[in-house]
């Protein structure tokens, strides 16, 4: 798939309009969004995706257009894993709520940024050594066992990785927040705000999954395009989705597994990517190993999709199964109470 530069423009002056349009328009004056703004915006970004992948299975062909929506689908989900953290990280630094639009967006920008740095690398790493699919492959492996044998339970508290460290020890921070001002001078001396902080960490904590989110897109499809489109537009809109599912994260309880499922699946189809690109001398002697066929992006996407839906419908029922077995248990003590007094 040959991008010409004037696309790879247009495509990055694209995203960076999205990110300035949504500053101004809603970000700017701090407020904390309503549930029906969160989901209106969440549409229109959601919207927005599937209107690109159209576009770009009409112009690239279906082939490419199924990888962009595996990858976008797959992306999302691990974004949508992500909001866990981040709100942990919110709760950690007490962002006022009205603040943390402002916290997301710029957090997001960052990480777009970062994740378009790395996808580069891992482009060019990819096109001049095919071995790295293995790596990619067994490091999906491990990480979607890591991610099923944790049981879908999340740290409790954050802890700062050793970047936001080290800006606080080169940087003074203020006690207190300023507003939503990520700089201020006091006494002569400037110094940054924890408003600061916090984005931060959410922009550089976005890149440790990107560790675990690019090799799986690039299990996917190798078209860096592709692949930098699909993570813009499954960033793009989360500051929204975090707002509109609140509460609803902590009922996904089983998003964890579907996540840990779709790494290993992608891992696996990895390694017999590479098997088939296999040059590696200590291997079937450099040969190519092509007696497993390679996983069609047609499969994926349906085995992407059929995971997704099932985690939620699952996670949905346990939910409310736990609801409906703790109301009887809740009167019961609060009879008990009653007959106390």
């Amino acid at each position: 798939m040959d991008v010409p530069f004037w696309v790879w423009a247009v495509t990055i002056a694209g995203v960076a309009g999205l990110l300035i349009f949504d500053f101004y328009s809603h970000v700017r004056t701090p407020h904390e969004p309503t549930l029906r703004e969160a989901g209106i915006w969440s549409t229109f970004y959601i919207a927005l995706a599937l209107v690109f992948g159209a576009a770009l299975w009409w112009a690239a062909g279906s082939e490419r257009g199924l990888e962009y929506f595996a990858g976008f689908l797959t992306e999302k989900s691990l974004s949508v894993d992500n909001l866990f953290v981040f709100l942990l990280i919110m709760s950690t630094f007490a962002v006022p709520r009205e603040y943390q639009q402002k916290v997301l967006l710029i957090g997001v920008a960052i990480a777009i940024v970062l994740r378009g740095i790395f996808i580069a690398m891992g482009a060019a790493i990819i096109e001049n050594f095919s071995w790295i699919f293995y790596i990619f492959g067994f490091f999906l492996l491990y990480t979607g066992w890591k991610l099923a044998s944790a049981g879908g339970e999340e740290d409790e508290e954050y802890h700062e990785n050793a970047f936001i460290r080290y800006v606080r020890r080169i940087f003074p921070v203020t006690e207190g927040y300023v507003g939503d001002k990520l700089m201020v001078v006091r006494h002569g001396r400037r110094m940054i705000t924890p408003m600061a902080i916090v984005m931060l960490a959410i922009g550089s904590t976005d890149l440790l999954f990107a560790f675990d989110s690019i090799p799986a897109i690039f299990g996917l499809t190798q078209e860096p395009y592709i692949v930098f489109t699909a993570n813009a537009w499954a960033l793009l809109g989360l500051r929204q989705l975090y707002f509109l599912l609140g509460g609803l994260l902590e009922r996904l309880v089983y998003l964890s597994y579907g996540l840990a499922f779709i790494l290993i699946w992608i891992g696996f189809k990895l390694i017999i990517h590479a098997m088939h690109k296999n040059e590696l001398p200590f291997i079937n002697g450099g040969e190519h190993i092509t007696f497993i066929p390679e996983i069609p992006t047609w499969l994926s996407l349906l085995v992407i999709m059929g995971t997704i839906a099932l985690a939620a419908i699952f996670s949905i029922r346990k939910t409310r199964n736990d609801q409906s077995q703790a109301a009887p248990a809740q009167h019961i003590r609060s009879d008990e109470a009653t007959s106390h007094q």
